[in-house]
């Protein structure tokens, strides 16, 4: 497996993989990897002829009490990882690379991003928007692919990409769990053995929001209500938001019907979790 570190190197190996007419995957991560990183390189390994894996730390969608100094960090590590997934080529590079002296251009998607996360973390999609664009001008992927645990970010992108007419086709992944129901998170290794119980509360809450749901509760304050109870019964939780939105506008919604996203955010302790689930739900 191939190591780039500029983005010279990265437009000279695909140069070469299209001269050979082969296609080519992205998957776009911050490192410190876990299965569901490698979920996604294994779903592009199965649909493309190449496979590249970004790691990158982005710097401009951390805000400025963030965790972007502690945010996990392990190249080689995550080298081993991706190999062993499928992916042929890791783009790693420093963040001068990304952003030079001067750099002073952004990416702003409107409307989906002022809500759920975007409302509690001021300017995070402008970061990830900005750095997912970069990426695929300078990857030029036919496929990219993204998890739906951040199931916002997702729907951005391809936002970004319907707006600014990408030639690219995003894949979203199903979420990755542990055997009892925590989202795999690089954040999930900040927890304490208590926290790391705690955190089974993201998860435990929206079963009982979908339970309540399919058991015909349209009201979404009550399903709100309980998802909290829920939620602040377990030690050093602290919500950061509880939305039952529609899943394609991220619009709340009071009633509940359509296509519906429940999604969560919670401080564990000093770690931000989120986790969501959508629901085909009929009146």
């Amino acid at each position: 497996m191939e190591l780039l570190p500029t983005i010279a190197a990265v437009r000279n190996y695909v140069a070469a993989a299209r001269h050979r007419g082969l296609t080519i995957g992205l998957v776009p991560t911050m490192g410190y990897l876990h299965e569901g990183h490698l979920s996604l390189a294994r779903a592009a390994r199965q649909q493309n002829d190449v496979v590249i894996m970004s790691i990158f730390v982005n710097p401009t969608q951390f805000g400025p009490n963030e965790d972007f100094a502690r945010y996990p960090r392990d190249l080689e590590r995550d080298r081993e990882l991706a190999a062993g997934a499928g992916v042929d080529a890791v783009f790693a590079p420093a963040v001068a690379e990304m952003y030079p002296a001067g750099y002073a251009t952004y990416v702003h998607v409107e409307g989906l991003t002022e809500v759920l996360c975007g409302a509690s973390r001021p300017g995070h999609f402008r970061g990830v928007t900005t750095v997912v664009s970069k990426l695929f001008n300078i990857v030029q992927p036919d496929r990219a692919y993204f998890g739906q645990k951040d199931y916002q970010q997702a729907l951005v992108i391809k936002k970004m990409v319907r707006d600014l007419n990408f030639p690219v086709e995003i894949i979203t992944i199903p979420t990755v769990r542990e055997a009892d129901g925590l989202a795999l998170s690089s954040r999930n290794k900040y927890l304490t053995p208590e926290q790391r119980r705690s955190a089974l509360s993201l998860h435990r809450a929206l079963n009982l929001g979908s339970e309540l749901i399919k058991a015909g509760e349209r009201e979404a304050a009550a399903v709100r209500r309980a998802m909290e109870k829920e939620i602040t019964a377990w030690p050093e939780t602290r919500i950061d938001y509880i939305a039952i939105s529609d899943a394609g506008t991220l619009k709340p919604l009071e009633r509940i019907a359509g296509r519906v996203l429940l999604a969560l955010a919670v401080w564990v302790g000093n770690t931000r979790l989120i986790d969501n689930v959508v629901l085909e739900v009929s009146d």
